[in-house]
């Protein structure tokens, strides 16, 4: 559990951190709740760390050496949409509810408006999950629009919520 002793990191994603990000997202319940796919391996989430630029950035919580959450929020390449961006995120189950979520979604989001210059970030996020839903409330997104069918889970196509957060120019 957390204690002062052992504070919750928020740090950059690294080589170290591989086999704890795959652990996170081969966890059944919170792979349930993102759209990756289930067993993932290490070397599946290597690749996505050999991509790493600056217009992504790959966060994760770190407890006592475990990784319990992580976030990736990704600036859109197409000049246009530059000032867009767009994440996802998991957090370990046992750790849900317990402010992991917002210490990730803070960090990403100060990154992205004081470094990136993000005007707008959004995310989709299951119609039926609405924990998320009101963590990312709490961060002044707002619901867009409904995607239905967006995603097969558990053998049925789900709904999803489309989210976003526009900051407004100093």
């Amino acid at each position: 559990m957390h204690t002062p002793e052992t504070p919750i990191v928020i740090q950059r994603f690294t080589e170290a951190h591989l086999e704890g990000v795959a652990a996170l997202y081969n966890e059944p319940a919170v792979c349930r709740q993102v759209l990756q796919m289930p067993f993932q391996s290490v070397e599946a989430w290597r690749n996505r760390l050999v991509q790493d630029n600056e217009r992504r950035l790959q966060l994760v919580a770190v407890h006592a050496g475990e990784v319990i959450g992580q976030l990736g929020l990704e600036q859109y390449l197409r000049v246009r949409q530059a000032h867009v961006g767009s994440f996802g995120m998991g957090v370990a189950t046992a750790w849900q509810g317990k402010g992991v979520g917002s210490r990730l979604l803070s960090a990403a989001l100060d990154v992205a408006d004081n470094w990136m210059n993000l005007r707008r970030v959004e995310l989709t996020v299951y119609a039926d999950n609405e924990a998320a839903q009101a963590l990312y409330r709490k961060f002044g997104f707002e619901v867009e629009g409904v995607l239905r069918d967006y995603a097969l889970r558990d053998g049925r196509f789900v709904d999803t919520v489309s989210m976003a957060r526009l900051r407004q120019s100093a």
